[in-house]
């Protein structure tokens, strides 16, 4: 018998309608339409070439969409409201008490509320007041601002991919009493060519979610910042509170992606979170 041919490789302008049909039918929800859509198509594009159907890939999109950050959201969000609320506040020292109110709506934020008073004052001490942060897959820890060492006027980069949640940060960010000038991206971080040069850089339990798309992604990041310091992290437990030997496993993860690198680390352990300072300066 004659040998078989080889399947045909689909033509590029019918991936690109698979695609586009993709990003509809994945925005068509409402809990994955405010990611950005290079995100989406990003990942579609992975999950086209490995699936058997358009259909088989569109569930797999979402499914990695809810790994990356929908498993940190709430049901339902509140930004009009939250912002209302934060505009009636006259005085800098109303601001704690609302952040904290509205940061218990993330999952990430909502975890470090515990410890959020002495987070920052451990793994920040002995740093200058910082003119310039970066603040990655950021969530809603821009809220945080009022704890962190800043200067006056300080520059604040905050990047993620929801689209409603970061016009809630970039209106946060330009309130009066935040002091700060903001800069919003909502982007994909590991898609940018590069970031912005900053004091400090903060990667606060966005590894592991990154490296559901990318497992090389946290190298990749620490290649691509430029600052001073860089405050790293992970979480101490699963969403669901369960252990699973998470601590030994992320810090040896950490210590291969900065092995070699010519910097010094300082290790924090807190209640539900490890962090390392990352800097090339003495802390």
């Amino acid at each position: 018998m004659p040998p078989r041919p080889m399947p045909t490789k689909p033509a590029a302008a019918d991936l690109e309608a698979d695609l586009s049909r993709l990003v509809q039918a994945v925005g068509a929800s409402a809990k994955y339409r405010p990611i950005c859509r290079e995100l989406v198509e990003h990942i579609g594009r992975q999950e086209l070439a490995k699936r058997r159907n358009l259909r088989e890939a569109v569930k797999a999109t979402k499914n990695k969409l809810h790994q990356v950050g929908g498993a940190y959201l709430p049901d339902q969000t509140r930004y009009a409201a939250w912002l209302a609320e934060l505009r009636e506040v006259q005085q800098p020292a109303g601001l704690r008490p609302l952040c904290r109110k509205i940061m218990e709506a993330h999952a990430s934020t909502r975890e470090r509320l515990p410890i959020l008073d002495e987070f920052y004052a451990t793994t920040l001490a002995g740093l200058p007041p910082l003119g310039s942060v970066l603040d990655l897959a950021c969530g809603l820890n821009p809220l945080a601002l009022p704890w962190l060492p800043v200067a006056d006027g300080a520059t604040y980069w905050a990047m993620d991919i929801y689209e409603d949640m970061m016009a809630f940060v970039r209106d946060f960010l330009a309130l009066p009493l935040v002091e700060v000038r903001g800069h919003v991206q909502v982007r994909d971080v590991l898609q940018l060519g590069s970031l912005p040069r900053v004091d400090l850089a903060l990667v606060l339990k966005a590894i592991p979610c990154l490296e559901q798309m990318d497992k090389a992604a946290g190298a990749k990041l620490l290649d691509m910042i430029q600052a001073d310091y860089v405050l790293v992290s992970y979480p101490a437990h699963s969403l669901g509170h369960r252990d699973k030997g998470m601590v030994a496993n992320y810090e040896a993860r950490f210590r291969q992606l900065v092995a070699g690198r010519p910097v010094q680390v300082r290790r924090f352990q807190f209640s539900g979170e490890l962090a390392f300072l990352i800097s090339a300066k003495k802390v």
